[in-house]
């Protein structure tokens, strides 16, 4: 007997309504002293490639999420930003599964998020929302970060090579603009410049339909783990990234081993890479020497939503899914560890 195929039959993704990219931009120039640092920053910011980002938090009446909202002139605690989380988070995931249309009897769920905890925990929360059965099978895929999605789709991946009838209702959903930091310093302001909220659902099973998943795959790169992580602290989540991350991923990419793990022998027709910030979406490029167009999807989801953690990946899937022309697709992030993971890909009528 062959084995069964899973299949991402369907995606939907959701942004809560705040833009804060500018915000963001103009807060966090003010608050570096050194003229050059400030210079630099204001420079990396115009570089970014990204326009808008997008945040749970309200602006209230003459203010903004910084004066006179939520971060206004305290950081505030990690047990106030997680009871922000807990309401927040599963109202963002609802929005992403809406988009997906009728679910048709979900057998399982799995749920991805590195920006919150709440027990019960989201799957159990979108479960009971959603009306799904007490018997649905659920997991959780908790602190993963950017490759956390592919984490998720792995797990619904076998859940179905094992449960051909099963169908599997797989979410991400990241607030990572629920943990500002007071920094200062340059390096750190500039990994927050980076993120955004977002969330994003699909549906998974043996049926024909979308993208059928071919392979994953996923390599740990030597002498890296501590360039990507995430602390708790009193004051949130500590997101580090350092600048080194890009020049590693080329590094990578350019030895024969590694790429041959990642991206095997076979041709690549379709590049979803994981839109971690527009320096690591040129050191990719660099390195495997693509064309400029091999990357407009991740460049689009990075310009338009920045970095969502998680989801992002499932953003630039959603949009090579609605054209259908994959033959040989591939899917890439890259996250703490420093790890890559992702899978083969290709469409189906």
């Amino acid at each position: 007997m062959l084995p069964v195929t899973a299949h991402i039959n369907r995606i939907g993704t959701a942004v809560p309504p705040h833009d804060i990219h500018d915000l963001f931009v103009q807060w966090a120039g003010a608050r570096i002293e050194d003229p050059r640092a400030a210079r630099i920053f204001q420079r990396m910011a115009d570089r970014a490639g990204i326009q808008h980002r997008w945040s749970v938090l309200p602006s209230p009446p003459g203010g903004s999420q910084i004066d006179g909202g939520f971060y206004d002139s305290v950081m505030p605690p990690t047990s106030a930003r997680m009871a922000i989380y807990a309401e927040e988070a599963p109202r963002l995931a609802l929005e992403a599964i809406a988009q997906l249309g009728a679910l048709g009897e979900i057998s399982h769920i799995v749920v991805a998020s590195c920006t919150g905890f709440v027990a019960p925990g989201i799957d159990q929360i979108l479960a009971r929302t959603l009306g799904l059965p007490p018997s649905v099978e659920r997991t959780l895929v908790g602190f993963m970060g950017c490759y956390a999605a592919i984490a998720a789709l792995r797990v619904a991946h076998h859940i179905v090579r094992s449960t051909p009838e099963a169908r599997v209702l797989v979410v991400m959903v990241e607030l990572s603009t629920l943990h500002l930091q007071g920094d200062t310093e340059l390096e750190p302001l500039l990994a927050m410049l980076q993120f955004g909220d977002g969330a994003a659902a699909a549906i998974v099973t043996a049926e024909p339909t979308g993208f059928a998943i071919d392979r994953f795959f996923a390599q740990t790169l030597p002498e890296s783990a501590d360039l990507i992580g995430w602390k708790i602290g009193d004051e949130g989540f500590i997101m580090h990234l350092a600048g080194e991350v890009p020049n590693r991923i080329s590094a990578a990419l350019h030895d024969d081993a590694t790429r041959l793990a990642l991206i095997g022998e076979g041709p690549v027709d379709s590049w979803a890479v994981h839109a971690g910030g527009r320096s690591v979406l040129d050191a990719v490029e660099r390195s495997l020497s693509l064309p400029a167009e091999a990357l407009r999807d991740s460049r689009s989801v990075l310009l338009e939503k920045g970095n969502m953690s998680s989801s992002t990946i499932m953003f630039v899937l959603q949009r090579m899914l609605a054209r259908s022309e994959t033959d040989n697709g591939l899917a890439i992030a890259f996250g703490p560890g420093l790890a890559a993971e992702g899978f083969h890909f290709r469409s189906v009528a």
